[in-house]
């Protein structure tokens, strides 16, 4: 029941990608008079479906994909010689066909995030820089010198970064140093260098720290340690065994370091602050023991409509971050600084949609847009095979003002083909290696 739960939500996500996808070709191709001999949803044999006009609308054996095909689109076609064939189409015709697919990606992850900020928009405590609320005691910040409590004030060129541009440094940024202006409790100012690690679990860029926030607590489990001392829905924790708690990692290291001793949690209840003394106790969870009070922890976040005009706005700037981090993190593994091994298939996306889908409608939209914006930047990569392949001998045919060789043409297709191939199967197996035990 598991897997065809995955498999369906994972139809519904890729099937409105490629839906959208296949449109922009489509309404480009027949903005310019191009003949399409198909539209198909899927790969190999026609299962059903139905002809208007021209055009052959089908669902094909192979669900995963779908493409639009024009007369003439190939090399050598018999209908290359029709002026409505592909091929016949000037070159910037043909360019502005094969964005078209990559560019309606990008404006449903755009329409999605807009009209989620139009219903629920998370605003968070922003501080004019952000300060450092937890270090992992092996994190590369740790070891460069920084503090919990540290001010960010500059970050390279950058100067009062949000922990937004921060995030899309250490992200993207394994290995490359990091100048970080900072500001100490004593207002004295220093240069630091932090060079972020590759993070072998995620294989993303990890410099093993995190952002100063309000921790609240926003559920006290029944029965539990935190329910008899009196802990409320609510409370913000301030400190735990005589340590300041600026993020919820630092409050799980001092439960930890308890190891069931009693431990005294001073937390903000109504402006006023009040001590308990608590007495964690080991329970496991995913099959890990771990010392805990009973306590569900969040940021104090506020949940807000936002006019259509501001959401769009914040949607515009939340897809240029989130394309950031994908850009960074490609020229990463282009640049051998970054693991290939994060890189999610068709099975862990099936598995995340089902995940997204059972949290909510808010959620899957969220990844909807992630995955679209993903789909986009793929496409317009410059491998050949791929709009962006497409795109790239357009532009040089352009700047040549000559078509390439017929010979040229096909042993570029073919070497793209073979790398996607091998992309395909990488991911497969990758996908795999996650879910096998060990």
């Amino acid at each position: 029941m598991g897997v065809i739960e995955n498999i369906w939500w994972l139809l519904v996500l890729i099937g409105i990608m490629i839906l959208i996808h296949e449109l922009g070709h489509y309404w480009a191709a027949r903005l310019f008079d191009v003949k399409v001999e198909a539209f198909s949803f899927g790969f190999g044999p026609r299962l059903f479906g139905f002809r208007k006009g021209e055009t052959d609308f089908r669902f094909s054996l192979i669900l995963f994909g779908g493409y639009v095909k024009m007369a003439g689109e190939q090399v050598g076609d018999e209908a290359s010689a029709d002026p409505r064939s592909f091929l016949a189409k000037p070159r910037w015709q043909r360019l502005i066909i094969a964005f078209a697919g990559p560019f309606m990606n990008i404006i449903l992850a755009v329409v999605l995030v807009t009209g989620l900020f139009s219903v629920q928009f998370p605003k968070v405590p922003v501080t004019p820089s952000p300060t450092i609320g937890y270090l992992t005691a092996d994190g590369a910040a740790a070891k460069a010198g920084l503090k919990e409590g540290d001010r960010i004030l500059a970050l390279n060129e950058l100067k009062n970064p949000t922990w937004d541009d921060i995030a899309l440094k250490e992200i993207g940024g394994a290995q490359s140093p990091l100048s970080v202006l900072i500001e100490r409790s004593d207002k004295s100012q220093q240069v630091v260098t932090v060079t972020p690690v590759l993070d072998e679990k995620n294989g993303v860029g990890s410099a093993g720290w995190a952002e100063q926030m309000p921790v609240q607590i926003s559920r006290v489990s029944p029965g539990s340690e935190a329910e008899r001392i009196g802990l409320q829905k609510g409370d913000i924790i301030v400190s735990a065994g005589g340590a300041p708690v600026r993020h919820t990692y630092k409050l799980h290291d001092v439960m930890k370091a308890s190891e069931g001793r009693p431990v005294e949690i001073e937390v903000l209840r109504n402006g006023k602050q009040q001590r308990f003394t608590a007495t964690p106790r080991q329970q496991e969870i995913d099959g890990q023991k771990r010392w805990m009070i009973g306590v569900s922890l969040e940021l104090p976040v506020t949940f807000v409509a936002l006019p259509l005009p501001e959401a769009f706005r914040e949607s515009i700037r939340a897809n240029a971050r989130n394309a950031g981090v994908i850009v960074s993190f490609l020229k990463g593994i282009i640049e051998r600084r970054m693991s290939a091994k994060s890189l999610e298939g068709p099975i862990r996306i099936a598995q995340i949609s089902k995940e997204a889908a059972r949290e909510g409608p808010s959620t899957f939209i969220s990844l909807m847009a992630m995955v679209s914006l993903n789909l986009a930047i793929f496409n317009l990569l410059p491998i050949p095979i791929l709009d962006g392949g497409v795109i790239l001998l357009l532009l040089i045919e352009m700047l040549m003002r000559r078509d390439l060789s017929l010979a040229v043409k096909e042993a570029v297709f073919k070497v793209g083909f073979v790398f996607l191939m091998m992309v395909v199967v990488f991911v497969l197996y990758n996908d795999i290696t996650k879910i096998l035990p060990g």
